[in-house]
């Protein structure tokens, strides 16, 4: 399974979320540091879900962080844009 798959899966299990988006960037990225030449290093995520509301935006981000576990040690940079 791709890291990019890995990543849906893991955010669609925790948040059930109506809109979800993961774009792996790291074609953008080569030569920059942390991309290694493999690929899946950089990625942006978008996700809106009913689990974010109320929350702080460094709740949102730390809950994201949470539910991908042991994939976020293994890329270089991941942009959230998170909402309810």
């Amino acid at each position: 399974m791709s890291v990019r798959d890995e990543i849906e899966t893991s955010l669609r299990a925790a948040f059930d979320p109506r809109e979800l988006e993961v774009e792996d960037d790291s074609d953008s990225h080569v030569g920059h540091a942390g991309h290694d030449g493999k690929g899946e290093s950089h990625f942006n995520v978008k996700i809106r879900a009913a689990a974010f509301e109320g929350m702080s935006r460094v709740a949102q981000h730390r809950a994201v962080h949470k539910a991908m576990g042991d994939i976020v040690p293994r890329i270089h940079a991941l942009a959230l844009d998170v909402g309810s």
